[in-house]
């Protein structure tokens, strides 16, 4: 395993969206949405990631509100949504991550027998207090 691999285990999946400039910061230097991540302390590859897994319009509202809030960039406040509009279809196609029907029924409904056992716990802890209590005072 090369080094390349083990610090960006996705490849060059991302490559085109990362390195494709965003803008010139107040220095005149060009930007690109990689440093621009890196200046909002966001791990490049990581957000990348988590933008493709995002249907197209969440992923350019999002990379929207992360150029609107880069300063040193000046023009890039002004013009971020048609950039996000830009950029977002230079990620790679990633399948959404889906929580299974069995696990969304289950947050709604905690199950039972955990509920019975702490229930259970408490009046034991409660119990014994109890006992305490009428052997110390007694």
């Amino acid at each position: 395993m090369s080094a390349s691999d083990v610090l960006h285990p996705d490849g060059t999946d991302y490559d085109a969206f990362l390195f494709a400039e965003v803008g010139e910061d107040r220095t005149g230097a060009a930007v690109t949405v990689l440093s621009a991540f890196a200046r909002l302390d966001l791990e490049p590859w990581t957000e990348a990631r988590e933008l493709a897994r995002l249907s197209r319009e969440d992923a350019q509202v999002r990379l929207t509100t992360h150029f609107a809030s880069i300063t040193d960039i000046p023009a890039l406040p002004l013009t971020s949504d048609s950039r996000a509009a830009r950029l977002v279809p230079l990620l790679p196609k990633r399948a959404p991550l889906r929580v299974s029907k069995s696990l969304e029924a289950n947050a709604n409904n905690p199950p039972i027998i955990s509920i019975s056992w702490t229930m259970a716990a408490f009046i034991g802890v409660l119990v014994l207090t109890w006992f305490f209590y009428l052997a110390q005072s007694g």
